[in-house]
């Protein structure tokens, strides 16, 4: 296989990462979405009471305490609300464990007001592009154990879009430089690439994450490389679309560097798929390398980020819709990959 040189060192240069033209305005689109503190009451219950107290936080919470308790904890809620059960003492260890998370998250969100407002903001766009889309209603906050994080077609994230709301992992949105997460155990579960994301500025766009796979089943597994990468791509444009105003490295998951050097190196990255005869290739082995969360891609050098087919990928869709603006996101979702891949003709310039 061919190997480019990409620097590790990065040039710092002014570029504007993505088009920030066009934006419609949504300021008239109105969002009734509540939110609810959901680990402030958990945390509160009497843990020489947990049944009691468990059946007075389900009153308040029906639709996600099940949820929660099930899916997050892994126990039976059923139980859980029979005095004496044995489970309480798992509750009693949790509440326990996780009480110094608990305290680091109240310092950090004293109130969610910001977020929240953030995530209307998105909303706003995705009512904007997809009207008939039916918007959650509320936003959950919780805190879940360390390891509970759920996989997206973006990747690894601690957020949940649920029947009722949207479930926000607080224990995954602590700051980058959290110390548990700079520990040799945090490091283990969460290596810095992934640690980088884990802040408060990644909530809104884990939401329009776990929208967008509502909306669209990922279905590109199997398929060769540069259908993996229009299909990525295209979610990754309308996670742009969603949240117009955030950078395109916190979409992705980059830090604002390796976000400037790899739009630097575009049509070295492009190069390289082309001179390596990957596109047309459907070995999962080697298409991993190159699509999904990692922390370099070492064919192109020790500076280089992974996930280059995603980047690539936004890229030609960009390029597609420069040429025809006037596609529809619905409909740009419903095209096939390889239509898109061919239409736009995409040859960035070195």
């Amino acid at each position: 296989m061919k190997k480019i040189l990409f620097p590790l060192a990065t040039i710092i240069f002014l570029f504007s990462c993505g088009s920030k033209k066009n934006i419609p305005d949504v300021s008239s689109i109105k969002i009734n979405i509540e939110t609810k503190r959901f680990e402030q009451d958990f945390f509160e219950i009497d843990t020489m009471k947990v049944a009691e107290s468990l059946k007075i936080v389900f009153q308040k919470y029906p639709h996600f305490m099940p949820d929660f308790v099930e899916n997050i904890l892994g126990l039976d809620m059923d139980s859980l609300l029979i005095p004496g059960n044995p489970q309480d003492k798992a509750i009693r260890l949790f509440i326990h464990d996780y009480t110094p998370i608990k305290d680091s998250s109240d310092l950090i969100y004293k109130n969610f007001n910001k977020e929240t407002q953030a995530i209307r903001n998105g909303l706003q766009y995705v009512k904007y592009y997809f009207p008939k889309y039916k918007l959650p209603n509320a936003v959950i906050t919780f805190i879940g154990p360390i390891n509970a994080n759920f996989e997206t077609s973006f990747g690894t994230q601690g957020d949940i879009l649920t029947t009722y709301g949207l479930g926000i992992g607080l224990q995954l949105h602590l700051g980058s430089n959290f110390s548990f997460y700079k520990s040799r155990e945090g490091r283990e579960q969460y290596p810095d690439y992934l640690a980088n994301n884990f802040d408060a500025e990644h909530i809104p766009v884990n939401c329009m994450r776990n929208i967008i796979d509502d909306m669209y089943h990922d279905n590109s597994d199997g398929k060769p490389l540069i259908e993996e990468m229009v299909e990525k791509g295209r979610r990754l444009f309308l996670l742009t679309k969603f949240l117009p105003y955030t950078p395109d490295n916190v979409c992705i998951g980059y830090t604002s560097d390796q976000m400037k050097d790899v739009y630097k190196n575009e049509a070295v990255i492009w190069d390289f798929f082309l001179n390596n005869n990957l596109l047309n290739n459907s070995d999962q082995n080697i298409i991993k390398n190159y699509i999904g969360e990692s922390p370099k891609t070492p064919e192109l050098g020790e500076g280089a980020p992974g996930n280059l087919g995603t980047f690539s990928g936004l890229q030609i869709v960009r390029k597609y819709m420069e040429k025809f603006p006037e596609t529809k996101l619905p409909d740009l979702m419903k095209m096939e990959p390889r239509e898109i891949f061919n239409l736009a003709k995409y040859k960035p310039r070195g």
